[in-house]
């Protein structure tokens, strides 16, 4: 649809174009008596209309048969039509047809039926014409007084809808007066809202009169009425005369009580606003932690979330007390409320409240146990992840809860056990206090580890902290029983299967599985390989299911030999740490010995074809230098061995800390406080007839003053980036537009400047859209005077974060040329930078996300650039994204580059980016940018982003 045929009416329905045929058959029925056939004849025509028709032929027809009719539902037909239809002529003066609609205006509004005054003063609302609005007047004047509440209402709207018009004030210059004394005496709660609305719009002054002179019963307002004080209240504070501050912060505060809880929100975010005072800061958590305790909608919640992480951020200290409220919506059942309370609770964790805290997350972990929870599993990673964020910030309270958690290890959520691991190994090099305590419960619950990942990072913490006798002891015997006895198979040449395993625990009950395979021997004889593993039935108080103490057994034996060379590693530290710390000999020589099988034994069975992949390169040249270490031990090796991994780990643990430091000191907004300020005295100014609430209001105003927190410091430069020129300099009008992006929101404010010599009428800047952009309004027409100018804004709303664009064009007539005129604008590109903003996340939710999402864009690498790290650099400035790989695993110079790169975009899409790069011999660079994320849009916008931007060094 074109901008000249769009029509301004409350009813938008599509329909097929009409014919003189289809307008002959409606003119038909119009004339006819049937009601339902004039009914359909009326929506038809509407219809047409807005489509484009014009339909000319139909009015004098509409005006004789159904302007009389007493029908409902053909009345407010024929209000659509008026609405819909050409109401001026091609000079801008109303129609003369339009006078005959008046005096059926105005009987419609003297009609004893209260629907039909109703529905003609509400499209009198509409209407924006003062040739017909003007006889009607004494009419609508005179609904004021009628007896039914329904026809007050609607009158006071079409007051105010008049009395707001250009020359409204002109059409009832007492408005305001009579509205004030409508209010006065109106009981009805629409009607008196309407009312306050009109004089908070058209006479302020008196609004703020009437909301004082209620002050003591404004808890008593129906809350439609409430709603609009609580505007009033906003919109006269953001003046810089508040002088009245202290009254209207009161009347928020009493609002609070309120029984409507869309009043009590919108009051909390009132009172946020006027003041910074502790007392009103603390007024509104309180009032937010109330609503998200006991409101159930999901949607709700996560608003409330919303603005307590924003109190957070400008009042972090008064949050500090409500932490414990803002846990209890733990409770709720959805996990997108839970994440986002444990982001903000562990934003809040102070070392007064932070016991408590993990207290009670504690608890929450003790629930998931009972199998109840939907989706226990994910909650439990969520609450392992928030205790390790404790722990890691405030050590001393890892004490309580490392024991309860090491439980999960044998999880069957495979991530919460992971999670908790991690945990286990950082909190045994950051406290080590509980070393001895955990590598006791560690020995105790290996064996319910079931996961491949979780194993090697137990067995390293095994090998690395087992330091004293019995520990290594208890570390190596446990080791040896979870894999079982050796060989971990046989070959007979009788083809007889020989169990090769037999039960570790007398005490309970075995089963023996095994399978067999015939192979052909060295000789050309056949014989049949047999491999076994037992499982044993051991009652299992954590997990509620019997399990293998086999546990190694089993997954070497289903091929995984990354876990079997950590097993050689481990075996390999204990029985080196075993000969510094034992005494005998004979006892050292016995492990070393029986660590010296399994690895033989671990290779025999790689090496065998009853697999079906043999063992790797890797896992097994690891395996065979761990056998020649412990044949042949040197004093340097054993000092890599024992002390340089777990002093690696210590400086990686380091190196998190500092970056976790300077991201945070990097957050926080530095502001100044210029030398020339005015120092505003606090203790010498008078105090009298303050209340609490103010003097606190007028402290907060000085420290804000005195640190530079009123000032807003503006980059200029940026500003002048964003304005876009959108026509030429020798086009009759010229335009250039400032692009706002404001989350979901895109403001174009176009500045239209005449730069002929006669005037412009019916000036229209036409938008369109393409992408996932969506134009709110059409700008409406204009006048320019002959070398004026005019700001036109136009609002977009923002979808997703695919790369959208703006074209369009301006229209305008001139007295002297009869046809419009169009000057085509340049197009707009909205960037997929406004959207994205770098954020962080561990490496196991980088890599979980990697392997969940399905949309890719490779980008080959096409560059000028000949450094590695550069080219990284240029990425990471271009595309607005964080780097995740550490900056101690980018040094060094070995050619090859590879980086993960992650970003979140305003509407919670994720974007991964995986940087590999290496230097070819002539000094370029080659590899490819790989792009993934859940969406089409975002992983095209980038990829596109990157293509454009790559060739370039740092200009």
């Amino acid at each position: 649809m074109s901008g000249a045929m769009d029509k301004p009416c409350t009813l938008l329905v599509h329909f097929d174009k009409g014919s003189a045929a289809m307008a002959n058959e409606i003119k038909a029925n119009l004339e006819g008596s049937d009601v339902a056939a004039k009914v359909e004849a009326m929506k038809r025509a509407v219809m047409l209309l807005l489509n484009g028709e014009s339909l000319p032929q139909l009015f004098i027809t509409i005006v004789r048969y159904v302007l009389p009719s007493e029908d409902h539902t053909i009345q407010k037909l024929l209000l659509l039509y008026l609405e819909i239809i050409d109401k001026r002529d091609s000079t801008g003066r109303a129609l003369p047809e339009m006078i005959l609609i008046c005096q059926n205006l105005r009987n419609n509004l003297q009609h004893p039926n209260e629907y039909i005054r109703g529905v003609t003063l509400r499209f009198l609302c509409r209407l924006s014409e003062p040739e017909v609005l003007e006889p009607l007047v004494p009419s609508i004047l005179e609904n004021l007084e009628h007896r039914h509440h329904f026809i007050r209402r609607h009158a006071l709207s079409a007051i105010s809808s008049i009395y707001r018009l250009p020359h409204g004030d002109q059409l009832i210059p007492d408005a305001p007066e009579l509205v004030e004394r409508a209010l006065g005496s109106e009981k009805d709660a629409s009607a008196r809202r309407n009312a306050f609305l009109m004089l908070c719009l058209c006479g302020q002054e008196r609004a703020v009169v009437y909301l004082f002179s209620n002050a003591e019963r404004v808890t008593e307002w129906p809350d439609l009425l409430q709603m609009a004080a609580v505007d009033l209240i906003r919109k006269v504070c953001r003046s810089p005369n508040r002088a009245d501050k202290g009254r209207y912060i009161k009347i928020i505060i009493s609002l609070l009580s309120s029984p409507s809880t869309a009043v009590v929100y919108e009051c909390a975010g009132a009172l946020v606003s006027l003041s910074s005072a502790p007392t009103a800061v603390r007024a509104a958590a309180n009032t937010y932690c109330q609503l998200l305790s006991s409101q159930s909608d999901n949607n709700v919640r996560l608003i409330l979330l919303d603005r307590l992480n924003e109190l957070r951020t400008s009042h972090r200290d008064v949050m500090v007390d409500v932490v414990m409220d803002v846990l209890r919506a733990l409770a709720s059942p959805n996990l997108d409320v839970k994440r986002k309370v444990l982001d903000l609770v562990l934003d809040l964790l102070t070392p007064r409240n932070v016991e408590e805290v993990v207290l009670y997350l504690k608890k929450e972990v003790v629930k998931t146990q009972s199998g109840e929870l939907e989706k226990g599993g994910e909650y439990r990673q969520m609450l392992v992840q928030a205790i390790h964020a404790c722990a890691v910030e405030y050590p001393e309270v890892a004490g309580s809860v490392v024991h309860l958690l090491m439980d999960f290890l044998g999880d069957s959520n495979v991530a919460a056990a992971v999670d908790v691991v991690l945990f286990v190994r950082e909190i045994i090099e950051t406290n080590p206090k509980l070393r001895v305590s955990m590598i006791q419960r560690l020995v105790d619950t290996f064996y319910q580890i079931r996961a491949s990942r979780v194993c090697s990072i137990a067995l390293w913490i095994l090998g690395e902290y087992s330091l004293s006798l019995s520990e290594i002891e208890s570390a190596i015997v446990t080791i040896k029983q979870c894999l079982g006895d050796l060989p971990f198979f046989t070959v007979s040449e009788e083809g007889e299967t020989t169990d090769s395993t037999k039960p570790a625990q007398p005490m309970v009950n075995s089963v023996t599985v095994s399978s067999r395979r015939p192979v052909v021997l060295a000789d050309g004889t056949y014989a049949t390989q047999s491999a076994a593993t037992e499982a044993i039935s051991t009652p299992s108080v954590t997990l509620g299911s019997s399990a293998s103490t086999m546990n190694l057994r089993s997954l070497i034996l289903s091929g995984d030999f990354f876990l079997a060379a950590v097993v050689a590693c481990t075996l390999t530290k204990l029985v080196l740490r075993l000969e510094e710390v034992q005494p005998a000999k004979v006892e050292a020589n016995k492990a070393c010995t029986g660590a010296l099988l399994i690895m033989t034994s671990i290779l025999q069975l790689g090496l065998s074809s009853y697999l079906p992949q043999p063992i790797d390169n890797d896992s097994y040249d690891r395996i065979l230098l761990c056998v020649r270490l412990l044949c042949n031990t040197g004093d340097d090796v054993r000092k890599i061995w024992l002390h340089s991994c777990r002093q690696s780990f210590a400086k990686m643990l380091a190196e998190k800390q500092f970056r976790e430091t300077e991201e945070m000191k990097a957050k926080v907004q530095i502001s100044h406080a210029q030398p020339d300020d005015l120092i505003d005295f606090y203790h010498l100014k008078s105090r009298r007839g303050m209340s609490q609430l103010e003097l606190e209001d007028e402290v907060q105003d000085d420290l804000k003053a005195a640190t530079g927190g009123f000032t807003k410091e503006t980059d200029d430069a940026n500003r002048l980036n964003r304005i876009l020129q959108l026509t030429g300099f020798s086009d009759p009008v010229y335009a250039e537009a400032f692009v706002t992006v404001h989350h979901y929101d895109i403001v174009l404010d176009v500045t239209v400047i005449n730069r002929t010599k006669e005037t412009l009428q019916n000036l229209c800047l036409e938008l369109a859209t393409m992408g996932d952009l969506k134009l709110v309004d059409r700008p409406q027409n204009y006048t320019l005077a002959p070398e004026s100018s005019k700001q036109i804004r136009a609002n977009i709303k923002v979808s997703s974060t695919e790369t959208g664009v703006i074209f369009g064009n301006i229209v305008y007539e001139t007295s002297n040329v009869m046809e419009r005129s169009v000057v085509v604008l340049n197009d707009i590109h909205i960037d997929i930078m406004d959207y994205i903003s770098p954020a962080t996340c561990t490496d196991v939710t980088f890599r979980n996300m990697w392997a969940e999402f399905e949309w890719e864009n490779k980008v080959a690498v096409n560059t000028v650039i000949q450094d590695e790290k550069e080219f990284l650099n240029h990425v990471i400035k271009s595309t607005n994204m964080k780097c995740l790989t550490p900056p101690s695993a980018l040094d060094g110079e070995c050619g090859f580059l590879a980086a993960n790169l992650y970003a979140k975009s305003v509407f919670g899409e994720d974007a991964l980016v995986n940087i590999s790069i290496e230097k070819q011999v002539d000094g370029k660079l080659s590899g490819y940018i790989r792009i993934r994320s859940k969406t089409q849009g975002i992983a095209l916008s980038l990829g596109d982003k990157i293509t454009l931007k790559q060739k370039g060094g740092s200009n």
